[in-house]
């Protein structure tokens, strides 16, 4: 064996600049009008909780049940889509089978999508996005980048989302 690669030569650049930002088009937003979606935002959270569930409680065995089709892997590491995030929101089961350290953390998760990351905006959105930082705290879940985001840019979120996620 000679050598274990080919060496090419590429033709030198004709159109661009070295050292300049090299941008074929620029963007259609200005990037300091770009914040985390809402859906982003929820599966943040719902990763955050489902990692911190008692893995041997009634709780997580429901998500196991729940889907059936989901790898253990993923449910352990909270990996979860919109559509089933909407479902478990809308099963009374799942309430009920959570301990009670679970369920107010699950509890205040619903309110935020309901009363901060849904179409309208509560009135007291400032104690609802607070509310999920003591719950998921007591619960020993892992502050990610996305709860203390929220807490500190709520000025930034629109008075009215474009729609639910």
């Amino acid at each position: 064996m000679k050598n274990h690669c080919v060496n090419k030569l590429w033709p030198k650049r004709t159109s661009l600049t070295l050292g300049e930002k090299n941008v074929v088009s620029l963007p259609l937003v200005p990037p300091e009008k770009i914040f985390l979606p809402p859906l982003h935002i929820k599966l943040g959270l719902m990763k955050n909780s489902v990692k911190s569930m008692d893995k041997t409680g009634r709780g997580f065995e429901y998500l196991r049940n729940k889907f059936p089709n989901v790898s253990d892997a993923k449910i352990k590491e909270g990996i979860f889509i919109g559509s089933q995030i909407r479902e478990l929101m809308q099963d009374k089961q799942f309430d009920v089978d959570l301990n009670e350290t679970e369920r107010n953390a699950w509890l205040t998760f619903k309110r935020i999508c309901k009363d901060f990351l849904g179409n309208h905006k509560a009135a007291n959105y400032q104690d609802v996005v607070q509310d999920p930082l003591t719950s998921y705290k007591a619960m020993g879940c892992n502050m990610s980048l996305k709860i203390h985001f929220l807490q500190s840019h709520l000025a930034f979120f629109p008075r009215k989302s474009r729609r639910s996620q």
